[in-house]
């Protein structure tokens, strides 16, 4: 963003202008959010940001709202627009130590911006407890401060707003927990930059939203049949642990994969027939009967892990699955199969010429790179990590999943939802990415849109959520992006 401040000013648009525009969105989104506040504390730090804040202030004042905008450091200090933007705003200045949130209806956070590298402190970081613990409503500008834009971390004290109005692109810090917590609601408003300085910059981090993947998804043709559309297979667990593999079954049936088989020990054959219609049903007990099956090379896409168990057996199974080159959502117990030696997992994975997808929660990640997860990057910087190291698109699950592709793409998720807190629902995302695959959607889309579809789908069920309602909600998921 910062690439793209300066490009439109090279550009011929003054950085005063770009300043007042965004102050002017920032006082119409929090004059229709807090329509009856009428008196408002502003809070303008030394930087851009307080120039903005600056802007706002004068906006306020013209539309005859009581103010009392506090600074910090001297006025002196200002530089350049945010100095500008300060002499526009004819009231009174008072140091940040003045500041007594109590005595607002609304808190105007422009103290720092996304550039935040460091822990706010002092003064700064004994403003931001007030606003916090006042329960007044604070917006903020670009970014809470406290909160790093980069990483969404928050090393120290930190705003938690109301509303946050940032502009022209979203920063991974408004995406990234605890950042997207803090910001509240995030209005996206445009000032003026052309789209065309991204031509340039070539961002390799998204929001993970639908124009990301939708068209990489197969729309369902007219003279097409079942078996246009992939033939995917999930493996069963054990007799006690064949739900999993039924969920990440069903979830690849509803998102539109052809066929769908699961592969089953002969001691769950009966516990999984109980339960299944449209879904096959075949023995597949060990690496002789799956060598025997792999000769039918319709089953393109597998998955492998739910319920599987860990070991031995799970390990050698992925390795006989990416040997045959197929694609394979590893996800679970095969992914903790391979705790002691990550590297054999990973050399399979570049030889293999199907695509492999892995689909960690922080434990599981932390069994295949515990430098990685001991490190102090952010989680958008160990799942890249990971996905170039392992050569295989990574799904780091969470709040925030982050999806990261070995090319350097990457993918910040916002569609996760509370809801999903619940048993099996992490079997069910592999089965909706394995369904994807089957129908040879590239590997990062098909991880990328299934887990937007996840948290969609929980959003659309709400309260009482269980991991089996997930596959039932996906027709609507799906007929919203008019398949």
């Amino acid at each position: 963003m910062g690439e793209a401040d300066r490009l439109s000013i090279a550009a011929g648009v003054a950085g005063r202008i770009l300043m007042e525009r965004a102050g002017l969105a920032v006082f119409e989104a929090l004059r229709r959010r807090f329509p009856e506040a009428r008196r408002v504390a502003v809070l303008a730090g030394p930087g851009n940001n307080g120039g903005d804040a600056f802007v706002v202030a004068r906006l306020l004042a013209e539309a005859g709202l009581a103010l009392r905008c506090h600074l910090l450091g001297p006025a002196a200090d200002l530089r350049g627009d945010a100095a500008h933007a300060a002499r526009g705003y004819h009231g009174p200045v008072e140091p940040l130590a003045a500041f007594a949130p109590d005595e607002a209806d609304l808190v105007l956070d422009g103290l720092f911006g996304a550039g935040l590298s460091r822990p706010a402190a002092g003064e700064a970081a004994d403003a931001i407890e007030r606003a916090n613990a006042s329960g007044v409503p604070i917006v903020a500008i670009d970014l809470p401060s406290g909160i790093s834009g980069l990483t969404g971390a928050a090393p120290g004290a930190a705003i938690r707003a109301s509303l946050t109005v940032t502009f022209f692109r979203r920063k991974p810090g408004h995406l990234l927990e605890p950042g997207r917590s803090h910001c509240g609601e995030t209005v996206l408003a445009p000032i003026g930059i052309a789209p065309s300085v991204l031509d340039e910059i070539a961002p390799r981090t998204f929001a993970n939203e639908p124009p990301l993947w939708r068209d990489k998804l197969p729309s369902p043709d007219r003279i097409g049949h079942k078996y246009d559309r992939g033939h995917a297979v999930v493996f069963s667990g054990g007799v006690t642990q064949t739900g999993a593999g039924r969920m990440a079954a069903t979830a690849a049936l509803r998102i539109g994969a052809g066929l769908v088989t699961v592969f089953s020990p002969p001691s769950a054959l009966l516990a999984n027939a109980a339960h299944l219609t449209a879904i096959m049903l075949q023995r597949c007990e060990d690496e002789a009967e799956l060598a025997e099956r792999l000769e039918d090379t319709r089953l393109n896409a597998f998955a492998i892990g739910p319920g599987f168990g860990i070991g031995e057996k799970a390990a050698r199974f992925v390795a006989a699955l990416l040997a045959a080159d197929r694609s394979v959502v590893i996800d679970a117990d095969a992914i903790s199969s391979f705790r002691d030696a990550p590297q054999a997992l990973f050399e399979a994975i570049g030889r293999s010429g199907g695509a492999g997808v892995l689909t960690p929660h922080g434990g599981e990640f932390a069994r295949l790179f515990p430098d990685l997860a001991e490190g102090s990057g952010s989680k958008l910087d160990r799942a890249r990590e990971a996905a170039a190291r392992s050569g295989a698109v990574v799904v780091l699950k969470g709040a925030d999943t982050v999806i990261a592709a070995p090319n350097g793409r990457a993918a910040i998720n916002a569609t996760g939802t509370p809801y999903l807190a619940t048993a099996g629902s992490g079997d069910v995302l592999s089965g909706m990415i394995l369904g994807w695959l089957s129908q040879k959607v590239p590997p990062f889309e098909a991880a990328c849109a299934a887990v937007w579809m996840h948290g969609m789908a929980a959003r659309l069920h709400g309260p009482g959520l269980i991991a089996e309602d997930l596959p039932a909600m996906l027709p609507q998921v799906l007929a919203s992006l008019d398949f």
